[in-house]
């Protein structure tokens, strides 16, 4: 039977009980989710350092129907006058329906001050007011909108990759697809613990107990965004990335997911068929750990040893 880490049982347990335990949402209910998470995610970053010596630059950046999404450039000080470099599109988490890069500021800032990549923070819309395919054409008009203004950010246009969490994740893997099939190169795809796949909304009786984002929040993001086509023939890979019939041609990645989430299996299917497609796949199924486990308790080892890889594979590309 599968067992939650003892370190990260250990820190749960001391939460207060409004953060140990989420509350059920019926399928569908995206507000009270939207709610809950967004909650959630503010007192998770409330809990990080500013980083006020990481230089914050909001920019303007016109979507695929013209309407303005907000981008938020992360450099660390004095990076304008370094030899052009990596720099990352971070895309947040959220389930599709939550999440901002005001709710990630601090996340990211602590990326870029562990590593000193800068990173782009999308502000794209989300479901269900913005169904597919807005939110990834968000994501890939903030990755062309970087591609035109590399010289003024020193950013070596041949380094630049893309990386999210949860929702953020299957939208970085979306992205790859459409860069790909569009011809705009990317380095690398960091997917940490990927939302991939609609059709995954029956419930797995071992992962229920652990499922901090359950089967039920699952299936209400996934309609959020794709409506009545959930689960059918009608959804493409550009959605959800496990629908893409053909993985070759795509950027090298980083896959990481915890044993206990809901995602595990899709991800490993995913980080496979990358192999199997000819692209390079670094994957990591952290035992004992639920969806965002690095994020309830960063200071257990598992976390730690996750965070160590991330920023690993940041600093080279």
């Amino acid at each position: 039977m599968p067992s939650m880490d003892a370190q990260l049982l250990s820190v749960m347990l001391a939460l207060p009980g409004d953060r140990l335990v989420a509350p059920a949402f019926a399928r569908g209910d995206w507000q009270g989710l939207r709610t809950f998470s967004e909650g959630a995610l503010a007192s998770l970053e409330g809990d990080l350092p500013e980083h006020a010596e990481i230089l914050r630059t909001d920019f303007a950046v016109a979507g695929h129907d013209g309407a303005q999404i907000l981008c938020r450039w992360y450099a660390p000080t004095g990076s304008a006058s370094q030899t052009p470099g990596a720099a990352i599109i971070y895309l947040h988490g959220g389930g599709m329906i939550a999440g901002s890069v005001a709710l990630y500021d601090r996340t990211v800032a602590s990326y870029v001050s562990d590593t000193s990549v800068p990173m782009l923070s999308v502000d794209y819309r989300r479901a269900p007011e913005h169904p597919h395919p807005t939110p990834v054409e968000d994501c890939v008009a903030a990755l062309a909108w970087l591609r035109t203004n590399t010289a003024g950010l020193s950013v070596d246009p041949l380094r630049i990759a893309v990386m999210g969490d949860s929702a953020g994740g299957g939208l970085a893997a979306a992205t790859a697809l459409i860069a790909r099939d569009r011809g705009i190169p990317l380095a690398k795809q960091l997917l940490i613990y990927p939302m991939l796949d609609d059709r995954n909304t029956t419930p797995d009786p071992l992962l229920v107990p652990f499922a901090g984002w359950s089967y039920d929040d699952n299936y209400t993001g996934w309609h959020a965004l794709l409506g009545d086509r959930i689960g059918t023939a009608e959804v493409p890979g550009a959605a959800a990335p496990a629908r893409a019939a053909d993985l070759a041609g795509l950027p090298d990645a980083y896959i990481e997911v915890g044993e206990l989430d809901i995602f595990r299996d899709e991800s490993i299917r995913y980080a496979q068929r990358l192999v199997s497609s000819g692209s390079s796949s670094e994957l990591h199924v952290h035992p004992g750990c639920p969806h965002g486990f690095d994020r309830i308790a960063r200071g257990v080892s598992v976390a730690e040893r996750a965070r160590r890889d991330r920023l690993r594979v940041i600093t080279q590309v």
